[in-house]
């Protein structure tokens, strides 16, 4: 039913056209190679407490030679300092940015091809401005990021934005429509929990960090790239500084993402630091009902009016679809009201009474959560 809708409805699988590993996979094989102090390196997907446990075993000067050897491994590593991370991730925004600003003039490249190449280079300058916390940074095929809002090593309360569909380098921020964007999203988060709990110290996290479908297809409606991205959503969240509490934000195929990220069978399980999941314009959270989900996490759900993610059919059958409907009253989560959110991309729009459950979510004050 989910694959006769897909394909009526004229949406059909969108593959990665720009797939070409490239500098990642160059900066991989030097890592593999390399050493510090007489001592190799510790794999690139070493569980995170292996990575911090090196670099507290390094000084200064070698954690710093090593992020500006190798900024595109250094500013990736989950538990990795954080501040090494971004000046790592500086490096290697510099470096990609020169990259793109040559393919800008490249008559070897299509016009098309020197277009996007400009487009590339102008978000790297945007994420390259003063005071911006790239945490994780990777430019190959349609790339991913992730950013930081606050002090991530001193929060005592961190929020988490997970996007779903079309989220990649070039839509990680937007003009127009800005709270549809993670960079928009996260942002206006940050500020309303700031604003409505200022005795709180609060981090929040625009995570990008996952390839998402591209369009409503068939990559949408299953859970290949959804099980890839909560590996490495548990991974990061595993690599995390200090003892804060964590908020989950899911929102539409980031839903998907955050429940098989909390459904466990992956390599690590979701960490009892994650005290909240909140999903919104969710087409399910693979699972049939919220207790189904292997963590002691409050879940809770919103759906705005004229969402059209209430059409999608909402079961699982031969891998595609992604279960019940969180919003639900059988699937047992907290339903969240929605005040002042229009369609699918409106929750994080400043003014809504989405947004000011979700930063009543992340702060902790539970208090201030209205509830359908």
């Amino acid at each position: 039913m989910v694959l006769v809708l897909l394909v009526t409805s004229g949406w059909t699988a969108v593959r990665d056209r720009h797939a070409d590993p490239g500098s990642r996979t160059a900066a991989l094989l030097a890592w593999r190679d390399g050493r510090i102090g007489g001592r190799p390196l510790p794999a690139p997907d070493a569980a995170p407490h292996v990575i911090a446990r090196f670099f507290r075993e390094l000084t200064s000067a070698q954690r710093n030679r090593l992020a500006a050897r190798h900024p595109l491994v250094v500013g990736n590593l989950d538990g990795a300092p954080v501040a090494l991370r971004y000046r790592a991730n500086r490096i290697a925004l510099a470096e990609a940015r020169a990259v793109e600003r040559r393919r800008m003039t490249d008559e070897r490249l299509t016009e098309e091809g020197r277009h996007e190449a400009g487009r590339r280079m102008h978000r790297f300058a945007s994420l390259l401005r003063a005071g911006r916390k790239i945490l994780s940074f990777d430019p190959a095929g349609r790339g991913r990021v992730v950013e930081v809002f606050g002090d991530l090593d001193r929060a005592q309360r961190v929020s988490v934005v997970v996007p779903g569909v079309d989220t990649e380098l070039l839509t990680f921020e937007r003009t127009r429509r800005r709270y549809s964007a993670p960079v928009g999203m996260a942002r206006a988060l940050h500020r309303h929990e700031r604003a409505t709990a200022p005795h709180v110290r609060t981090a929040t996290v625009a995570w990008a960090d996952y390839t998402s479908p591209r369009g409503v297809g068939v990559d949408a409606a299953s859970g290949g790239l959804a099980e890839d991205g909560a590996r490495r959503l548990v991974s990061f969240l595993h690599g995390l500084p200090g003892r804060s509490t964590v908020a989950l934000f899911c929102h539409s195929y980031g839903s998907v993402v955050c429940g098989m990220a909390a459904r466990g069978g992956l390599r690590e399980r979701l960490p009892d630091r994650v005290t909240d999941i909140a999903v919104a314009g969710s087409p399910g959270m693979r699972a049939d009902r919220a207790a189904d989900l292997d963590v002691r996490a409050r879940i809770w759900a919103m759906r705005s009016d004229g969402d059209w993610i209430a059409e999608v059919p909402y079961l699982e059958f031969g891998g595609l679809g992604h279960g019940a409907d969180p919003v639900s009253p059988g699937f047992g989560a907290h339903r969240l009201t929605t005040d002042g959110a229009v369609g699918h991309t409106g929750y994080f729009e400043p003014g809504t009474g989405s947004l000011a459950n979700m930063a009543a979510v992340g702060t902790g004050a539970y208090h201030r959560v209205h509830e359908l």
